[in-house]
């Protein structure tokens, strides 16, 4: 499989697919930024598709055309959005179906959004965690495909408690894009029936 990464920031999880024998084929950012150092200095292909406004006029559409275009050409197959900043539109996931993954900070679905561990520390939680999930036009909404969970401390504050959030993510991210890379197609577990 042709495995994209999607980023917008520090490329954590890019570094570790990349340690972890996942070949990347291709590195998109959405903005200047380390990810694209990352991608320099391990010879892989990557593009910067900018994002030139951030106000309401976004034309969210056109530049999720853009982004998959960019796809298409180097025939991906997998699409792992690692820290990538914009929301995406129907385009990509018409296309790429259930091969675009995402990795969110909390136990999905609680606490979907971008201020998942802070609402999840505003709520009291005692336990949270990541989840890797299929990524979907409504956000953190996809079927779970990996989820783990992280003991919150009673002297963690939202940046600590991220941290170790953080280290599950890069490692459960990386199991799951290795076993769907083995299966050779991304395999939504089945719900189980409650048979009381």
């Amino acid at each position: 499989m042709r495995v994209a990464v999607l980023a917008s920031g520090s490329g954590t999880i890019l570094e570790a697919m990349i340690k972890g024998d996942i070949p990347i084929t291709f590195v998109l950012t959405d903005r200047e930024c380390f990810a694209t150092e990352i991608a320099m200095r391990h010879g892989i292909d990557h593009a910067l598709v900018e994002r030139e406004s951030f106000d309401k006029d976004f034309n969210r559409t056109s530049y999720t055309i853009k982004i998959r275009d960019a796809l298409l050409d180097r025939e991906i197959d997998l699409v792992a959005m690692a820290g990538f900043g914009t929301i995406l539109e129907q385009p990509i996931y018409e296309t790429y179906g259930n091969n675009v993954l995402n990795t969110h900070p909390s136990l999905l679905p609680s606490f979907p959004g971008w201020n998942a561990v802070e609402d999840a520390m505003k709520y009291g939680v005692k336990v949270t965690g990541c989840t890797v999930h299929v990524a979907t036009k409504k956000v953190d909404a996809g079927p779970i495909l990996a989820q783990e969970a992280v003991q919150v401390s009673p002297d963690d504050s939202v940046e600590t408690l991220h941290e170790r959030i953080k280290t599950v993510e890069r490692r459960l991210y990386l199991e799951t894009v290795r076993d769907i890379m083995k299966e050779g197609q991304v395999v939504i577990p089945t719900q189980r029936k409650n048979l009381t």
